[in-house]
């Protein structure tokens, strides 16, 4: 009863249909048919009957209910291969025509010979010779005569224009002998990784944190940058102190330490280099002990980003105190012994 009903709604739309739709669903299924008789014990398709299903599916509005021997999926799967092959075939390489050896040798003379000349440039004083050649064809041949040549200036020269103009600043928190929290505060010259102002405190408000910058920047000594990161600490008075003071405060993103990673830096070597071998009696042997840190970081600890150089050098400059090599070294105890400063002696 089900299957009669079935097949009356089936004649009833296709009675509705036009006439083109049914020609190509008969089309559909006298192709399967043909496919199914040619074969012996499962339907063997070759890529023929495939291009031609795909061609009258795309024709026929009902091609879901006309398909018998394969699934609509595998049609559709068909159909997404076709579409890569035509633009994998339309993308291929062109084969250009070669150039006489004399032209070719011509265009890279010209190439290397007027490096303010472009492509189209070159190609008009080759047709001014009676030589006619596309401009893709020269713009290959000017790549391979002349060498990349970077955009601007590079990463390092910026650094080296500009890091002796940007300090950053950070916290480093630290715990006293009864594992009470004590905050280390830290100016740092990007250039030179000279360590400009330290201070601690238990209490960082806004308002300590601002004389920070004041103690930090005496007499018009200030960087045009600063970058800080984004803790509440620093307080709108922060910023309004900076601009005062012509400095243009720069903020990191959210955790991205690597924005500011020059002062992180400082601040893993402080706790790695120091704080981790030191009891902390209190927020002022703390500040004493980051105080000779600074001095040991500034004027004696060779530095991996400087090349092994010093911040400060002792003697003035850096080549000054690499070309010393006479006289007894000296060894200077660092934090009681800590570190070690080797100098030459007098």
């Amino acid at each position: 009863m089900f299957a009669g009903m079935t097949m009356l709604a089936a004649a009833v739309v296709g009675l509705l249909r036009s006439r083109r739709s049914l020609l190509a669903e008969v089309a559909l299924l006298r192709h399967q048919v043909a496919i199914l008789q040619r074969s012996v014990a499962r339907p063997r398709v070759t890529r023929l009957d495939r291009i031609v299903l795909v061609a009258l599916a795309a024709l026929t509005p009902t091609w879901r209910n006309a398909l018998r021997i394969v699934q609509p999926e595998t049609l559709l799967r068909w159909h997404r291969a076709g579409f890569r092959a035509l633009w994998r075939w339309r993308s291929r390489p062109r084969s250009a025509k070669r150039l006489p050896a004399e032209t070719g040798a011509l265009i890279r003379s010209m190439a290397s010979n007027n490096s303010t000349w472009g492509a189209e440039r070159i190609r008009g004083e080759l047709l001014k010779l009676g030589i006619k050649v596309s401009k893709r064809t020269i713009q290959r041949y000017i790549r391979a005569a002349r060498p990349g040549r970077p955009h601007g200036q590079r990463w390092s020269t910026f650094l080296r224009n500009h890091a002796r103009e940007v300090w950053a600043c950070d916290f480093l928190q630290a715990y006293d002998v009864f594992f009470r929290a004590i905050f280390v505060f830290v100016f740092i010259e990007l250039a030179s990784r000279r360590i400009v102002f330290a201070a601690t405190t238990r209490a960082p408000s806004q308002a300590w944190v601002t004389q920070q910058l004041r103690n930090a920047t005496p007499f018009g000594e200030a960087p045009k940058f600063l970058i800080r990161d984004r803790d509440d600490k620093f307080g709108p008075n922060f910023d309004a102190v900076a601009r005062a003071s012509g400095i243009r405060v720069l903020r990191t993103a959210m955790r991205a330490p690597n924005m500011n990673a020059i002062c992180e830096r400082f601040l893993g070597s402080l706790r790695r280099e120091c704080l981790d071998h030191v009891i902390v009696l209190d927020d002022v042997h703390l500040q004493r002990v980051v105080t000779e840190y600074v001095r040991y970081y500034n004027a004696a600890r060779p530095h991996q980003g400087l090349r092994q150089r010093i911040p400060v050098p002792p003697n003035g400059s850096a080549a000054a105190a690499r070309t010393t090599a006479e006289g007894k070294v000296v060894e200077l105890p660092v934090l009681g012994g800590l570190h070690h400063d080797y100098r030459r002696a007098a």
